[in-house]
């Protein structure tokens, strides 16, 4: 019986070949929903290949992706590599003309939702294709986004995230018409994104200095600094329960970290003060939430200690 990863479509036209990069760290609970739900999702591609690459998971991901029918390829790297580093195995093992679709281990895709990603990577100088989000309780998870500015973290900060999103002045990108229909994004979250080769090979590498959080958002800006468009795509559906990297003080920390030394690495030292200040006053205004917003209080503070001595502390516990 022929496997969906064995599919071939005898069309006569050029087969695209699709890698499915899923980057798993104790995601046993969620992993198998994503894999059952592969072969519907990919119906209509006409070549592809899952690779999971397991940053060390104690929980038995590595081995869930082994008995799976579908029989993916799994690389473990033997410790939490972080995910731009997990990205980078699975781009340097797949062949150089193929396409990235990197999940979320936490996702699930909808029948025929690759599909559509792929026919837009034909039009002229798009590099990225994402789709659109579903949360589980079937509303719409607004994964588009802003790229981050002093305007974006102090409407944040003052207005609170979600109503600085409804009013399109945030860094989501929350006006739900903006998820009616096809249009070019500044950015969009990493659950989903189809990579195109030809990007891979222009641009490179994703950037393993921040370990997780604002990686593709540093990715999707050299993407567009290389001039090519990052596009949405509402015909493709994944629903997206949201936990897939985890939750925590510490997480939250090292999100917010990030988020100021990628914004240091683009603009001149007022200015990043001037963002570092807008992420502050937001932490400090919702320290009384708890323990997360806390936390992100003192990252703000200095975030590049903070980023360090997070990656630091992962290295010792995996060592």
């Amino acid at each position: 019986m022929t496997t969906p990863a064995d599919r071939v479509l005898a069309t006569g036209k050029t087969q695209v070949s699709v890698v499915v990069v899923i980057v798993t760290f104790n995601s046993a609970d969620a992993l198998p929903a994503l894999l059952d739900s592969l072969g519907d999702g990919l119906e209509g591609v006409d070549r592809f290949e899952v690779v999971v690459v397991d940053n060390d998971s104690k929980d038995g991901s590595a081995e869930i992706a082994e008995d799976h029918p579908l029989r993916p390829t799994v690389i473990r790297t033997g410790r939490n590599a972080g995910y731009a580093a997990a990205i980078n195995i699975a781009s340097q093992r797949a062949d150089a003309g193929a396409h990235l679709l990197i999940l979320n281990p936490d996702l699930r895709l909808y029948p025929g939702a690759v599909k559509p990603l792929i026919e837009q990577l034909a039009m002229s100088k798009v590099g990225v294709v994402v789709p659109l989000n579903y949360k589980e309780d079937g509303s719409i998870d607004p994964t588009l986004r802003r790229e981050p500015s002093i305007v974006t973290a102090w409407s944040d900060a003052i207005l609170g995230g979600n109503l600085a999103a409804r009013l399109g002045l945030g860094e989501i990108v929350g006006e739900l018409g903006h998820y009616d229909r096809r249009r070019s994004v500044q950015w969009a979250t990493g659950s989903a994104l189809l990579v195109a080769s030809e990007v891979r090979k222009i641009v490179g590498e994703w950037d393993e200095t921040f370990f997780l959080y604002s990686e593709e958002v540093d990715y999707q800006r050299r993407i567009r600094d290389a001039g090519f468009d990052i596009v949405y795509e509402p015909r493709s559906k994944v629903m997206h329960a949201g936990a897939g990297s985890g939750t925590g003080p510490r997480l939250f920390a090292l999100l917010t970290a990030n988020r100021i030394l990628y914004y240091r690495r683009h603009h001149g030292a007022l200015r990043t003060s001037l963002f570092k200040l807008g992420v502050f006053v937001g932490h400090a205004a919702r320290s009384w939430r708890g323990a997360s917003h806390r936390a992100a209080l003192m990252s703000a503070l200095a975030p590049l200690r903070a980023a360090a001595a997070f990656v630091e502390s992962t290295r010792s516990q995996h060592g």
